[in-house]
């Protein structure tokens, strides 16, 4: 009976003392370690430089600052297959082909898809101005996440 009187009062004093709302100070940068010798001896130093200096950039928004970002145009080498449905006729079959026989060099290269029908070629042909090219970039190729990025 003691016991759980002494672990009620020990838990209502911790969370009375987060509460105060004591805080601790931060660095911007953590400490890098540095390896005195070849024994592993190791040391902590300071840092006056901010790693937060400049904004970190990945490959999906360096694509977007492409002509890949047009939101006017699709382009064939990254583009998912689900933005073609706001073209008709092309989600999911013809929109699929395209996908598949990717990378294209030239936005023409589409109309020479092994297999298309004439009323496939005549959409294709209706639709060339809406469509781009830009080198395949793999943050959108990798793991046939242009056929399904697990979004459901």
């Amino acid at each position: 009976m003691l016991m759980k009187r002494l672990i009620r009062l020990l838990a209502v004093l911790t969370m009375a003392i987060g509460c105060l709302g004591l805080t601790q100070q931060v660095m911007a940068s953590p400490m890098p370690l540095t390896y005195l010798d070849s024994f592993g001896i190791a040391t902590w130093q300071s840092s006056p430089v901010l790693l937060a200096e400049a904004p970190p950039v990945n490959p999906a928004d360096a694509k977007l600052a492409t002509e890949y970002g047009d939101k006017e145009k699709l382009d064939l080498n990254n583009t998912h297959v689900r933005y073609f449905r706001n073209y008709p006729g092309f989600y999911p079959t013809l929109a699929g082909k395209i996908v598949q026989n990717a990378p294209y060099d030239s936005v023409e290269d589409v109309l020479k898809i092994p297999g298309l029908s004439e009323r496939q070629k005549d959409r294709l042909q209706a639709n060339i101005d809406s469509f781009t090219v830009t080198d395949p970039a793999a943050v959108y190729n990798e793991g046939d996440d242009r056929y399904n990025p697990g979004v459901y």
